[in-house]
Formats: C-alpha cells, structure tokens, sequence
C-alpha cells in the first residue's frame, strides 16, 4: 500500500498519452485456478478450486488502483457494488460489467463508463451526432434504454457509439 502510495504521486507529475481531465481506469478480473486438494475452501467447480482476482488499473499510471480477491464463482458485476467511484473519471469495462442499475450509480457520482453493449440490448434512437467517416466511428447516438426495467435501471439517455 506504500509503494502504490508513492507511485500515485509519482504519476500524478507525469505527463500521459491521452488527454483527458479526469482519470482513465481498466476494471477488469482474472480467475486463478488452484488445486482442490490443496485449496478445498476456494470452492469454484466440481473437480476444481479458484479464486478471483478483480482490479481497477489506473491507466495513466499503469498501476492498479483497487485488487479485491474473491471466490472463483463471484460475478465479476458484483465487484461494482464496493467500488467507490471517482467524479469526472473514466471507467472502462467488458461485457460482463453491463448492468445498467450499476452503470447508472457511475453516471449519478459524476463519472463515465466505456463498455460494450449486449446483442439483444434493446434501445430507441433519440437522435444521431455526425461523425466523420474516415475514423473507425460507425455512429454516434443518444438512445433511451427499451428493455425489460432497463428503462427503469437508467431512465437517462446513454451515449452510443
């Protein structure tokens, strides 16, 4: 923790490769097999033992921010509900973090989330940004959530891009 301590300040000097104002963070998890016969209490599967490792790396640093380890069979979504989250930062994700009552919390403290969406999220077009065709953008959009409660989870208008 002391180490972390003085890399963060180290970093806070630094000058980085994007330009944000607020600070970019990875949240991501890893499952670390162990062996059953030696780890009976880290239950996971049948024939295996597991534990999980999930970490919000600060990317402007590259050092992580926030390791919690848990059982193998802990959903990664569920590590949201102990995170604080940092106003005006930017948290990007996977698909296994697509809750959209949990991604709400993030928009109300004041930060931002990137993840990639499910193929049968169901949303409305609202309205269409131009974007320039010569990037890699294939749209810019602001929908309203049309799913099952997922109007009710974040009853907002979400960016999709």
């Amino acid at each position: 923790m002391i180490l972390l301590a003085e890399a963060k300040t180290f970093y806070q000097t630094t000058s980085h490769d994007f330009n944000f104002d607020g600070c970019v963070y990875a949240l991501d998890s890893t499952t670390i097999d162990l062996c059953l016969s030696m780890f009976p209490w880290a239950d996971f599967r049948k024939t295996k033992s597991a534990v999980k490792m999930h970490t919000v790396i600060n990317l402007q640093g590259k050092i992580p921010d926030f390791i919690l380890v848990s059982t193998g069979k802990m959903h990664d979504v569920r590590v949201m509900d102990v995170l604080d989250w940092e106003a005006g930062s930017w948290y990007a994700m996977g698909r296994g973090y697509l809750d959209f009552a949990r991604l709400y919390r993030i928009h109300q403290c004041g930060a931002f989330f990137v993840t990639r969406s499910k193929k049968n999220t169901q949303y409305q077009r609202v309205y269409s940004n131009p974007v320039d065709r010569s990037t890699d953008v294939l749209c810019d959009q602001r929908v309203r959530l049309t799913g099952t409660n997922t109007d009710q989870n974040y009853p907002e208008m979400i960016r999709r891009v």
